[in-house]
């Protein structure tokens, strides 16, 4: 294998995109830890945030350094982001089902939304969001941050963009989590508040089969949902599969899980492999099984040679400097509004496909 891999690595790091000032948001709803990466990852890019707003203001403590840093105030109430002329945008990692509702007074309000996947719980929402960004002419961005908050993840984005691997035929995504059930909040085991695991993990990896195929849409062929070993949690399903085959003629599997075991060192050894006509790799995003130099490593076989590329500490997250800059230029550089809502309508199609084959047995 070759070590030279220096030519598939971007020449600098992310920095500041606007001057402090340029770029107002808020932060809301701390119910998932993802908010977290929100947060930091918009500051990091230069980002000014004003508010903070949970009802429970313990949950800001993991962002503790930057509140002191930044002098970001701690909101009484939701409406007080909502009120401020000065914000751009608002981002949330509010319950799923929660999500759209705040979107949608966040888009009424005159603000750009940017939320933790699933972005949605029901295809009605979905369309509620569509008539309101019509509507607003605002941005109801989604954070799939499985590509978007990993190096790994986000370089082989653009290593397909440069044509690397050639014209990418499949897509096959694995994905499994520890679920630490004694841990989760009620909400997490109730169908109706987190949609289901092909609507909730599912909406990482539909983004990615058309984020990587450079689709724009595509037809949900085989979903399934299972619960293998929660009977205590009835409504929960702890694993779930999907196939799609996308309008560019690619591809798309993924296998979702909670079954991560104790054993590993990470939350989930996620894993994807992409297929091209003229070459194929696959990312280990979070951890490497058996060595201990970690994650965001991408495997790659072209017509040449074959590499080993360490993204960790060298790509950087440049989504967060792309959406900011869209926001004030009103551009679509970062993400188009019709992709984010394709992944979570093609998740959400899939969702209704498992559960109509379970109701069937």
């Amino acid at each position: 294998m070759s070590h030279d891999a220096s030519d598939y690595l971007p020449a600098s790091l992310p920095g500041k995109v606007v001057a402090p000032g340029d770029f107002v948001f808020g932060a809301s709803h701390f119910d998932h830890g993802h908010i977290y990466d929100q947060v930091r990852g918009l500051i990091a890019a230069g980002g000014t945030c004003k508010y903070l707003y949970d009802p429970n203001a313990e949950r800001f403590e993991p962002l503790r350094e930057l509140i002191d840093a930044h002098g970001i105030q701690i909101a009484d109430r939701f409406e007080q982001l909502l009120e401020d002329p000065e914000l751009h945008l608002v981002t949330s990692a509010a319950i799923p089902n929660l999500r759209c509702e705040i979107g949608l007074r966040v888009l009424e309000a005159g603000k750009d939304y940017f939320t933790d996947k699933a972005p949605f719980t029901t295809l009605e929402q979905l369309a509620e969001a569509r008539r309101a960004v019509t509507q607003t002419g605002r941005k109801y961005m989604v954070c799939y941050s499985e590509r978007l908050v990993n190096e790994s993840a986000w370089q082989a984005g653009e290593l397909i963009r440069q044509g690397v691997i050639g014209r990418v035929l499949q897509v096959l995504n694995l994905a499994p989590h520890n679920l630490g059930a004694a841990g989760r909040p009620e909400w997490f085991f109730q169908k109706e508040r987190f949609g289901g695991i092909l609507t909730d993990i599912g909406s990482h990896q539909f983004e990615q089969f058309l984020a990587y195929a450079g689709a724009t849409g595509g037809a949900v062929e085989f979903a399934r949902v299972e619960n293998f070993g929660n009977p205590d949690h009835p409504e929960f399903e702890d694993y779930g599969e999907a196939s799609v085959t996308l309008d560019t003629g690619a591809s798309g599997y993924c296998r979702l899980d909670w079954f991560n075991p104790k054993g590993s060192r990470i939350w989930g050894d996620g894993r994807t492999f992409i297929l091209g006509d003229q070459g194929y790799m696959e990312l280990r995003k979070y951890i490497n099984v058996g060595r201990e130099d970690g994650g965001d490593r991408i495997y790659l076989a072209d017509q040449k040679d074959t590499y080993e590329i360490d993204c960790r500490g060298k790509v950087g997250f440049p989504f967060f400097g792309q959406l900011i800059l869209d926001v004030l230029n009103r551009t679509e550089a970062a993400m188009t509004q019709a992709h984010a809502f394709k992944a979570a309508e093609l998740s959400l199609e899939a969702q209704a496909l498992a559960d109509a084959r379970r109701d069937q047995r």
